[in-house]
């Protein structure tokens, strides 16, 4: 019985654990689609033309970087 409830506990502890992983991974992809974007922001017109980007489309390139298509 004691198997079993050690068991359950490993379980619970991997789940919470795969959780955690969830949101780290989520705060780090956030942290680095604002980085992206204010590094862009700051750019001007000919910069973001030699980068192909055009100033509406800053925050989709952002986006991309962070999350993918």
């Amino acid at each position: 019985m004691a198997q079993a409830a050690s068991a359950q506990i490993a379980s619970n502890g991997a789940r919470f654990g795969g959780l955690l992983d969830v949101i780290k991974s989520g705060l780090q992809r956030r942290a680095l689609y604002r980085r992206t974007l204010a590094e862009l922001n700051v750019l001007s017109a000919r910069e973001l033309d030699d980068l192909g980007l055009a100033r509406w489309s800053i925050r989709n390139a952002a986006r991309e970087a962070a999350y993918g298509k």
